[in-house]
């Protein structure tokens, strides 16, 4: 991941899992390392409000279930922050690549 799409990124990641807002992750690995923390204290404190979110990030649940399963090959925080990284860089490079039109013909509505 190049630093830009890192930096964006970790800005879609940052505010919803309230991540430190001080320090930007040297690299892809450590982004998963903090937000893999995260999300391990929101599966034992905050069940709901993680499945939640997750749902608000669309965040498949076709996806969420087999990293969930008890026979899964990793810890479910870990399977979870993947999905997550995986999600918000799709975001984050959807909002690099595609930058809408400006509008047109708007005289009269502006605020």
């Amino acid at each position: 991941m190049n630093d830009d799409l890192l930096v964006q990124t970790a800005a879609l990641i940052r505010e919803p899992f309230d991540l430190p807002q001080g320090s930007q992750p040297a690299d892809e690995e450590e982004l998963l390392a903090m937000l893999a923390e995260r999300i391990a204290d929101m599966l034992q404190q905050q069940p709901e409000y993680l499945m939640s979110m997750l749902y608000r990030l669309d965040v498949l649940e076709k996806k969420i279930l087999p990293v969930m399963h008890p026979n899964a090959p990793e810890p479910a925080n870990w399977g979870l922050a993947r999905l997550v990284l995986e999600r918000q860089k799709q975001r984050a490079e959807t909002k690099r690549t595609l930058k809408p039109a400006p509008l047109k013909d708007m005289e009269g509505w502006e605020w």
